[in-house]
C-alpha cells in the first residue's frame, strides 16, 4: 500500500495547489520593506515559475506582530502593505499571500490577496481561523511548533465548516528545548492524512527561535538539504523567503535565502520531487 496520499487540490488565484499536480513555489520577502524591493522579487519569484513551469505565489508580510522586541521592524502597515501586494499582482501577474494576526484583518486582506496565512503560533485562535475561512479564500495554516501534526486536524475542521476556499498546511518545525527547532518528516504525511495540501516552510523552519537575543537566529546553511529531504517526504509546494541583501534585512536575516539561489534551491527541490513521483508511480497499491 502507498504511504503517499495524494490531496485534492486547492485553488490559489491563477495557481492550482496540491492534487497530484507540479510542486508549486511560495516565495517573497519576510516582511514588505518598500514597493521597489517587493516588485523587484516578485518579478524573479515570476520568472522562476516560468523557468520551471510551476505554479509561483508571492509572499510577504505587511505587519510582523510577533516580534521579539518592541525595537524590531514590523513592517509598512495594512493600508500600504495590501497596496503594494495589490501592485505585484497586477505588474508581476502573481497569486499573493500574506500573513493576518487578527479576526478584523480578514476581509481587508482577503480583498487584495487569493491566499491568507495564518501564523504557526496563532493557529488555535478560533476567532482568527473562522473570520479568514469565512471571506471565502483558502487558507494557509501553519502548524504550531508546540503542536503534534495530527493535531491540526480539528484546526482543519474549523477552517472548512467556516468557509469553503480550502486549505494548505504548512510544516515549520518543532520547538526542540531552547532556540531549536527540529523536523519531522512524518508530519508531512501525517498533515496529508487529512486530505489537503502539505507545504514545506524551509526557511522558518531554520529559525533559532529567539536565539539572538533581541531577535531570532537561524542556521540558513541547512534551507537547501531540509527542502531536498521534504520533496523527498512528499510535498506540494515549497515556502520559502528570499532578499535581495539577506544581511541588510529588516527582519529574518539569517534564514531568508539570497534571491539569486532561488532557481537553484528549486531545481534542486525539483530533481528530488520527480525522482519520488517515479518510485510512488512504481510502486504496487
Amino acid at each position: 500500500m502507498s504511504d503517499y496520499q495524494v490531496s485534492r487540490a486547492v485553488q490559489v488565484g491563477g495557481a492550482s495547489v496540491g492534487g497530484g499536480g507540479p510542486l508549486a513555489l511560495i516565495a517573497g520577502p519576510c516582511v514588505i520593506e518598500g514597493r521597489e524591493m517587493a516588485l523587484q522579487v516578485a518579478e524573479a519569484v515570476a520568472r522562476v515559475g516560468e523557468e520551471f513551469g510551476i505554479p509561483a505565489i508571492f509572499k510577504s508580510s505587511f505587519d510582523k506582530a510577533n516580534r521579539q522586541s518592541l525595537e524590531s521592524f514590523r513592517g509598512l502597515g495594512m493600508e500600504e502593505g495590501l497596496a503594494i501586494l495589490g501592485e505585484v499582482k497586477r505588474e508581476a501577474g502573481l497569486a499573493v499571500v500574506t500573513d493576518i494576526h487578527e479576526p478584523g484583518q480578514a476581509e481587508r486582506a482577503s480583498a487584495v490577496v487569493d491566499l491568507v496565512q495564518i501564523p504557526a503560533f496563532l493557529c488555535r485562535q478560533t476567532d482568527l481561523v473562522v473570520a479568514a475561512a469565512g471571506t471565502g479564500r483558502p487558507l494557509l495554516i501553519k502548524r504550531g511548533q508546540f503542536m503534534a501534526p495530527e493535531d491540526m486536524g480539528p484546526i482543519v475542521g474549523k477552517a472548512t465548516a467556516s468557509g469553503e476556499g480550502g486549505v494548505l498546511l504548512a510544516e515549520r518545525g518543532t520547538s526542540f528545548g531552547y532556540h531549536n527547532l527540529v523536523v519531522d518528516m512524518r508530519s508531512f504525511a501525517v498533515m496529508r492524512g487529512l486530505g489537503w495540501p502539505v507545504v514545506f516552510d524551509a526557511t522558518h523552519s531554520v529559525q533559532l527561535p529567539g536565539g539572538a537575543g533581541t531577535a531570532s537566529g537561524g542556521q540558513r546553511e541547512f534551507v537547501a538539504p531540509l527542502a531536498r529531504a521534504a520533496a523527498g517526504a512528499g510535498i506540494d509546494a515549497l515556502f520559502v523567503e528570499v532578499h535581495p541583501d539577506p544581511p541588510r534585512a529588516n527582519s529574518d536575516r539569517e534564514t531568508q535565502l539570497p534571491l539569486r539561489e532561488l532557481p537553484a534551491l528549486v531545481k534542486q527541490v525539483l530533481a528530488v520531487d520527480a525522482a519520488r513521483r517515479s518510485i510512488m508511480e512504481g510502486s504496487p497499491e
